[in-house]
Formats: structure tokens, C-alpha cells, sequence
């Protein structure tokens, strides 16, 4: 079994069994490359089914010595791993060689956040006497009112509002789709924005259905949705350094904050697992610990 082959195979495993997006499948593929480029130096050269734990306990140090950091080191082994999974189902391998192996140990870095009064700052910092004024109300106040990924965003569609129930549907990672709910503040900007505004712009060919476009009728981009937030976080006169991202953090963190529970915040999010959505419970752990520090009299 050539590296080539395995690669190939488990492209296809990824793209038909596990439902994965194209960028997810590259990323996959760009980690099993680099244990390919590792396995292929010179006086070394070993196919994928005869490399051994001490091999792969090698390339941690391999990549180590190229300066790649920790987390990095750590989603790479996950790839591997889920490459080594795929050729153990397949009866390409007999025995799993990175079963034993242990990612390095990271340190969970909680994410930045916005306040309420920073969040509306920025909503208020919106200039609605442009046409794309509103959309970009509507874009913050569904990004901080669901929860969404950016790339969740961009791809919301109009078929997948029911705003009369107050929930949309939105399509995750690996195609899952969940329903998530929407406040009456995201709801007003959604309907200024689809029935006063959208309506005037010619869409093109193909995005008939998606709830966000630019002037000329396409799609937004991740990128255009950065921009946005990075312009608007000027105007308020906010120096975090923020992203699209920054808004599902904020969101997830109020509800933490609120007593919501962590379950029902994971659904939400669309976190395939409670570990994901349990960073939240350390930034509520801090937030408790600012009150006591601000308001008890003996701090």
C-alpha cells in the first residue's frame, strides 16, 4: 500500500462515510501529507501500514523541531489518528500504531469576548442610512443571537427561517443541521432587512435562497464578514482584537453567565461534544471570580 492510495482512499472514506466539508477533508489530508513528507526522508522511507508508535513518537519530534507549536501538534495527530482508524476498518492494518499515542499536553487558551455594552456599541456603531446598513445590523445580530459560525452565516438560507416560531436551521460542520432559536432584536433586523432592502437587489443566478448578499446579488464571503466586524469594532472605539467568531463566544459566555444550561448551550452551538462547549463553564468561573474581586468587601 502506497502512501498515494491510502490518502486517496480515505479522502473518499471522509467525503461519503463521515459527511465531511471540502475544508475539513483538506485539512485531514494536509496532516496525513505531512507524515507522508516525515516517512519519506531520505534513509527512512516507510509505507503507511509498516510506520510504528516509536515512528510516529518520532515525527511529534520531527514536527516539534520545524517550530510547529503545540495546539498544532495535537490537531495533527488527530488527523493521523483518524487516518490510522479509517486503514484499521479497512483490514489495511492489523494493529492500530497510533492507539497509544498521546497528544501534547495544551494549554486551553479561553477565548476573547465581547460584553453586552460592547456588543450594542457595535450594533449602534452601524450607519443604517446606507442600504448595506441594515444588512449588516441583521449579520451582528444574528451572529451574537444564535451563535453562529461565520460559515454558518453565509450559507443561511430563506427557506431555513421560521421566524413566526422564532427558530431558523442552520446547516454545521459535516452537513448536520440543528434548530437553533432567534431573539425578537435578530428577528426585527432580519425582516428589514429581507423585506425593505434585499428585495431591491437583483440576485444573482444560484443564490436565490441565501438570507445575506453583497450589492451585486452573491453571496458574502467569510473574509467580507471580517471586515465588516473589524470596521464596526473601529467606529465603537473597540481595541480587542476581535473576529466573527468573537460574537459566538460572546454569545455562548452571557448564557453560561445567565445559568443556561450547558447542554442546551451545546445544542445550540452545534458541538458535536460537551468538552467543547465546557470552556465556557472556565470563563463563567472567571467572570465569578472578577464579582467577588470587584464587589466583596474583603477582596
Amino acid at each position: 500500500m502506497d502512501w498515494h492510495s491510502a490518502i486517496k482512499g480515505f479522502q473518499s472514506y471522509l467525503k461519503l462515510e463521515k459527511s465531511l466539508s471540502v475544508n475539513s477533508i483538506e485539512a485531514y489530508s494536509r496532516d496525513i501529507e505531512k507524515l507522508h513528507q516525515f516517512s519519506d526522508r531520505e534513509g527512512f522511507k516507510i509505507n503507511p501500514e509498516r510506520i510504528s508508535l516509536a515512528d510516529l513518537r518520532l515525527f511529534i519530534v520531527w514536527a516539534a523541531e520545524l517550530g510547529m507549536i503545540p495546539s498544532s501538534q495535537a490537531r495533527i495527530l488527530s488527523g493521523i489518528k483518524a487516518f490510522y482508524k479509517y486503514l484499521l476498518m479497512e483490514d489495511l492494518i492489523k494493529i492500530d500504531p497510533s492507539e497509544l499515542l498521546e497528544s501534547p499536553k495544551i494549554q486551553r487558551k479561553l477565548p476573547d469576548t465581547l460584553s453586552y455594552e460592547e456588543i450594542n456599541k457595535m450594533i449602534d456603531a452601524v450607519d443604517l442610512s446606507k442600504p448595506e446598513g441594515g444588512r449588516n445590523k441583521a449579520v451582528l445580530e444574528v451572529l451574537y443571537g444564535c451563535g453562529l459560525r461565520v460559515s454558518e452565516l453565509t450559507e443561511l438560507k430563506l427557506s431555513n427561517l421560521y421566524l413566526d416560531i422564532e427558530f431558523i436551521k442552520v446547516t454545521g460542520k459535516g452537513s448536520k443541521e440543528r434548530l437553533v432559536p432567534i431573539g425578537g432584536s435578530a428577528i426585527k433586523a432580519l425582516k428589514i432587512w429581507i423585506e425593505l432592502i434585499r428585495v431591491h437587489i437583483p440576485v444573482k443566478k444560484g443564490e436565490e435562497d441565501l438570507v445575506f448578499l453583497n450589492r451585486r446579488g452573491a453571496r458574502l464571503s467569510r473574509v467580507y464578514i471580517f471586515m465588516i466586524i473589524k470596521q464596526l469594532a473601529e467606529v465603537a472605539g473597540i481595541k480587542k482584537n476581535i473576529s466573527p467568531h468573537t460574537f459566538r463566544h460572546s454569545f455562548a459566555t452571557h448564557l453560561v453567565e445567565g445559568g443556561a444550561d450547558l447542554r442546551a448551550v451545546q445544542e445550540m452551538l452545534g458541538h458535536e461534544s460537551i468538552t467543547t462547549t465546557e470552556i465556557y463553564t472556565h470563563l463563567d468561573r472567571e467572570y465569578l471570580k472578577g464579582t467577588i474581586i470587584q464587589f466583596h468587601p474583603r477582596s
